[in-house]
């Protein structure tokens, strides 16, 4: 895949995924797996590049009055000290394939049976319910941030659409401030472990194609979902590179 049609496909992802709060770390994977860059730059380019997008939303979304502390602590209390751990385990490249392909099996299919609900306003949450369910879910999201490269929100909202915790905006902001707060972590974590790694110069296009792409979609979604079509084509391709790096790997 040349650089630019990946860098184009890059900033099509962030800005579908910046309307829904979303930072697009696994279809960033899915794509960097299509293309012939070194495996060892994936988490890092995957979690900057979400870095980039979700930070505009996350500012838009607290700046309008979506974003509810309530809602949004009890995960990040052990997601951020995970997604830094996380970061800090290297992988050997089979185990971390195999696990990437379970993890984008499992977010495709999470956008092509994705069905929103409407949930209570976060203000109503039991506490104690809040932080017993948030805990250990946060902590398992988390590490799974740092360890594969994505942001984890991905799979925290659907969650909180199940619960039926927040409405539907509050969910989008929460997902975006947990992508940001998991990848910035899983950064440390990885660079902590790899200090000599960094990415290569030439590789930062990626970085600079989702910025604007970003900034556009937080600002045109505001929490409108992208259209069926979309979501399905974006599964599509999520689920085709999940199948293609079992085969691989297996």
């Amino acid at each position: 895949m040349s650089a630019p049609l990946l860098a184009a496909l890059f900033a099509v992802v962030a800005f579908l995924y910046s309307m829904v709060g979303f930072g697009g770390g696994s279809s960033y994977l899915a794509l960097l797996a299509l293309s012939d860059l070194p495996v060892e730059e994936w988490r890092a380019l995957a979690l900057l590049c979400n870095v980039v997008v979700v930070s505009s939303g996350t500012w838009l979304f607290v700046r309008r009055g979506h974003f509810s502390w309530r809602l949004f602590a009890p995960f990040v209390a052990t997601s951020m000290p995970a997604a830094y751990l996380g970061g800090t385990v290297q992988l050997e490249q089979r185990p971390f394939l195999i696990l990437l392909a379970i993890c984008l099996l499992l977010a495709g299919l999470r956008m092509a049976f994705d069905r929103r609900l409407t949930g209570r306003p976060a203000a109503g949450l039991s506490a104690g319910r809040a932080w017993s369910l948030g805990l250990p879910l946060g902590a398992v999201l988390g590490g799974l941030s740092g360890l594969i490269g994505i942001g984890g929100g991905i799979f925290l909202a659907p969650i909180l659409y199940m619960l039926g915790w927040g409405r539907p905006k509050e969910i989008a902001a929460t997902a975006s401030a947990f992508i940001l707060v998991n990848s910035l972590s899983g950064l440390a974590g990885l660079a902590l472990a790899s200090p000599g790694l960094g990415l290569a110069r030439e590789h930062l296009y990626l970085p600079a194609a989702v910025l604007v792409a970003g900034q556009l979609g937080s600002r045109l979604g505001s929490g409108h979902a992208p259209t069926r079509l979309v979501r399905g084509l974006t599964a599509t391709l999520v689920l085709f590179v999940a199948a293609k790096l079992l085969w691989g790997a297996l």
